[in-house]
């Protein structure tokens, strides 16, 4: 099964707590001050949720395609730092809205399995890229795509990082224990 029901509900809750936490920093209508509004939750879950939610369930299938045991869970602490920095409107968010639990992986898998879910937001950096270069569109669909890349830009960058806990970390643990150095 790829997803177990207990999955596909976290993911739920992940999608929409990412849609609340990410409502005021991406906006295709002129800002109007409330503290629910929910035509900005749809807009911030239509941009921000694919690049998270896509990210965590290549780690669980590319993990899956090894025959390796996998498990997604949302991180409900890393949620709550997200929701509460952004209800202080702090000038920063830093949030780990879920994770994929995998069982034991050889040293190259563990590096494939890291690379992939970066290699997910690179993708869905580069080919809004690309239809923004190549093609002309209406305001809002520009400014989602737009958001949409910028996102996926810093989440790439940003878990690329070689340090622990990000992926680039394990990625470069993988490759050298893979290689013997």
């Amino acid at each position: 099964m790829l997803l177990s029901a207990l999955e596909f509900i976290r993911l739920i809750i992940v999608t929409f707590a990412i849609g609340y936490i990410f409502s005021d920093y991406v906006s295709t209508h002129p800002q109007i001050h409330k503290r629910f509004d929910w035509s900005k939750i749809k807009t911030a879950i239509t941009i921000a949720a694919p690049a998270v939610i896509l990210h965590e369930l290549s780690h669980k299938f590319a993990a899956m395609f090894f025959g390796l045991k996998t498990e997604f869970f949302a991180s409900y602490f890393g949620l709550a730092l997200g929701i509460i920095l952004k209800s202080v409107n702090a000038p920063f968010l830093v949030f780990m809205p879920g994770y994929v639990s995998i069982s034991q992986s050889t040293a190259i898998q563990s590096a494939i399995i890291a690379f992939i879910g970066p290699l997910a937001n690179l993708l869905l950096w580069l080919i809004p890229s690309m239809i923004l270069k190549y093609k002309t569109l209406g305001e809002k669909t520009s400014i989602i795509l737009y958001a949409t890349k910028k996102i996926n830009m810093m989440l790439f960058i940003f878990n690329m990082i070689p340090i622990p806990p990000f992926d680039g970390s394990k990625v470069l643990f993988g490759l050298l224990s893979y290689f013997g150095i």
